[in-house]
């Protein structure tokens, strides 16, 4: 049976990214790839903005693989293109290939590879099963001579209509020429219907063909005369001959059956899009061992077991720039995360076995990785050394932010010998770029380089764009503060915030939509009342703006606070009791 589809490992960095999370995704799987470390894919879970797509053309890059989900997958999982049978295949020949490739399941299929039934071990063995109460079923086969004698590896004598398919009743003609056909007359066969074995006796051969029987099987590949030869031609009755001795020959008969009529067609299919946590509650007890996958057209893609859902999930995941599962990719919970490559803080997060978990208190991710180049002795390519700068340079705003290291002018310093342009310039380039407030919707702004976190059991979420100055923001901040308020409603997040930091300047502006209890406790300047705060010299939001809103929640927390997400037109705090 086929194997699944191959395993990669998607090197990807947070929902709704940002240049360090985008540049530092190409330039991890680039440094696996130097290494010789084969399936490693840059990946992104989120639309770009302009300022990375200014990056990845000055460097020559493509965007990374779109991933809208992780969810492993009917198709992740599923045996493509399996072993099949057709339905009018031959017992004999769905036998040989159960018993070749050791498998208990056969899809069967039309001639135009539609998915018609299932065939199992099981069901063959039971058509094999002897039946006292009914022997006439026991004789029963439904096959073709062309069948049987494929079956016995026959030759052939004489055959009429070898191609057609019918139903036939075996037996042997081993009594006496006075008995020989009282049984089938009792049972109301026609001799039309009768396929006789036998050995070298000529006065049954004679008898059954005088009868008009469908066909003789002399077996033991022994010899016929010429005259039962011609007599048979004269009637039109096949005769063949089987190398097999009388009881082999007979069971080999029975399955040139075709597998017509015992094909299970009440199956379940499946689409190959299907998420497996909802295929795991189809396979339970009495049900099926495997379900056939199928397209729209209804034609065969693959075959799903019970042993197929219990196997590793073949997706493997990479995270860099974060380590925090509500910042992941979805479904990251349910595939295998192999390396995590990070700068923040260290979140709750669980993985069945241990992992590389690289975590640096530095200002972006591109430095850890820029630092792995330089520690394994890799030189990068001009275009993944600029990558790597742009990302530090971005999330560092070339060093000048508080989250900033002497590992990151370090790291800086030694990119700049292998990238083409120097770090100066290429800051000049990307934060020149265009504003992220005038180049998207609002309801997109919002959701630029947009977090989730959670802090004494409030979740919220926390925005941030990076502007040449604010008069952007000003003409705008009414629409984004609806925009904002959507997103708050549509996450069901306890409050959330808009960071709108001014390069230049390194001041931003704070835009909050949340609790009217919660937005009093900021102490920040308060620029247009209940809405927005001034936060001179706040620029980062992982540093200065997430512990800040981290000790208000442990205030109000303190203060017996129970904060919860109550809808749109409820706050989301009350008091406890």
């Amino acid at each position: 049976m086929a194997a699944a589809q191959p395993t990669f490992a998607y090197v990807i960095g947070h929902k709704n990214p940002d240049a360090d999370s985008i540049c530092s995704a190409i330039a991890y799987a680039a440094f696996k790839e130097a290494k010789g470390e084969r399936g490693y894919v840059a990946a992104r879970c989120g639309n770009t903005n302009a300022r990375i797509d200014v990056i990845l053309e000055r460097f020559h890059t493509p965007l990374p693989f779109y991933l809208n989900d992780v969810y492993p997958r009917v198709n992740d999982m599923m045996v493509s293109n399996p072993l099949v049978v057709q339905e009018d295949a031959t017992c004999a020949e769905a036998l040989g290939i159960l018993d070749e490739h050791h498998v208990t399941v056969l899809p069967v299929v039309s001639p135009r590879k539609r998915a018609v039934g299932t065939l199992t071990l099981a069901q063959l063995g039971h058509f094999f099963i002897p039946r006292l109460a009914e022997p006439r079923a026991m004789r029963q086969v439904r096959t073709s001579l062309a069948y049987i004698v494929k079956a016995l590896n026959a030759s052939v004598l004489h055959t009429v209509d070898e191609q057609k398919i019918e139903d036939l009743f075996v037996r042997i003609g081993a009594m006496d020429v006075g008995t020989f056909w009282k049984i089938s007359e009792r049972e109301n066969i026609t001799p039309g219907q009768s396929v006789i074995i036998l050995g070298d006796r000529r006065d049954i051969q004679q008898r059954a063909i005088e009868l008009g029987v469908r066909a003789l099987i002399v077996s033991g590949n022994l010899p016929v005369d010429p005259a039962i030869v011609a007599l048979a031609r004269q009637h039109h009755v096949s005769i063949i001959v089987s190398p097999h001795d009388t009881a082999t020959t007979a069971w080999c008969v029975r399955t040139a059956s075709t597998v017509e009529g015992l094909v299970e067609r009440n199956f379940t299919a499946l689409n190959p899009d299907t998420r497996i946590a909802e295929v795991r509650k189809k396979f339970g007890q009495g049900s099926p061992h495997a379900m056939m996958v199928t397209g729209e057209d209804g034609q065969l893609q693959g075959i799903l077991t019970k042993s197929d859902i219990l196997k590793p999930v073949p997706t493997r995941l990479v995270l860099v720039d974060h380590n925090e599962l509500t910042q992941a990719v979805p479904g990251a919970d349910e595939v295998i995360i192999t390396e995590i490559i990070d700068h923040h803080r260290l979140g709750p997060i669980a993985t069945p076995q241990p992992i590389l978990f690289i975590n640096e208190p530095v200002g972006s991710t591109c430095t850890i990785v820029a630092d792995l180049f330089r520690r394994h002795g890799v030189e990068p390519s001009p275009d993944i050394a600029g990558l790597m700068m742009s990302g530090l340079i971005s999330d560092t705003l070339l060093l000048q932010s508080p989250t900033s290291t002497p590992k990151d002018a370090d790291v800086l310093a030694w990119l700049e010998r292998f990238a083409d342009i120097k770090a100066k310039a290429l800051a000049k380039l990307i934060f020149s770029s265009g504003s992220v407030i005038l180049a998207s919707p609002p309801d997109k702004v919002v959701r630029s380089d947009f977090k989730i976190y959670e802090e004494e059991g409030v979740r919220f979420s926390v925005s941030q764009v990076e502007e040449l100055g604010f008069d952007n923001f000003w003409q705008h901040a009414k629409t984004l503060n609806r925009a904002l308020g959507e997103l708050r409603n549509d996450e069901r997040l306890a409050f959330t915030c808009l960071l709108v930091t001014d390069i230049n300047t390194q001041n931003s502006l704070m835009l909050v939509k949340g609790d009217p209890e919660f937005i009093r406790r900021i102490s920040y300047p308060h620029v247009e009342k209940d809405e927005i705060f001034d936060l001179p010299g706040v620029v980062s939001r992982k540093k200065q703006l997430i512990p800040y809103l981290g000790s208000l929640l442990k205030e109000m927390t303190a203060e017996g606070v129970t904060p919860t997400f109550r809808g749109r037109t409820k706050t989301p705090f009350s008091k406890a009791g």
